[in-house]
């Protein structure tokens, strides 16, 4: 079970732990142990750098397209709520109309 802190790493150290696992052709577990880091934490930085340059598997996001995404899904659920109210405003004032 994992511990209940979880290390937090910058931005800087996981794009040069990626250059490292690309420059050196060691595996990313053998990097990972050099850095003292998790070995899965380190493939999980890896696979989506990947992805980022265009070479993930076909049909995977990149971190732009799940930002996108998710900012789509927002204005979505925005206006799916801006719409129930109209049409709860609109049966109202019907309503009132036909008095």
């Amino acid at each position: 079970m994992g511990s209940k802190y979880t290390k937090r790493y910058t931005e800087e150290f996981k794009r040069d732990a990626i250059a490292l696992v690309d420059s050196s052709g060691k595996t990313v577990t053998a990097v990972a142990r050099e850095l003292g880091i998790s070995s899965e934490s380190l493939r999980g930085w890896y696979r989506k750098a990947k992805t980022d340059r265009g070479e993930g598997t076909p049909g995977e996001l990149t971190s732009a397209e799940r930002e996108e995404l998710k900012q789509l899904r927002k204005e979505n659920r925005e206006q799916q709520q801006t719409i129930e109210i109209l049409k709860k405003a609109t049966a109202f004032f019907v309503k009132e109309n036909d008095r």
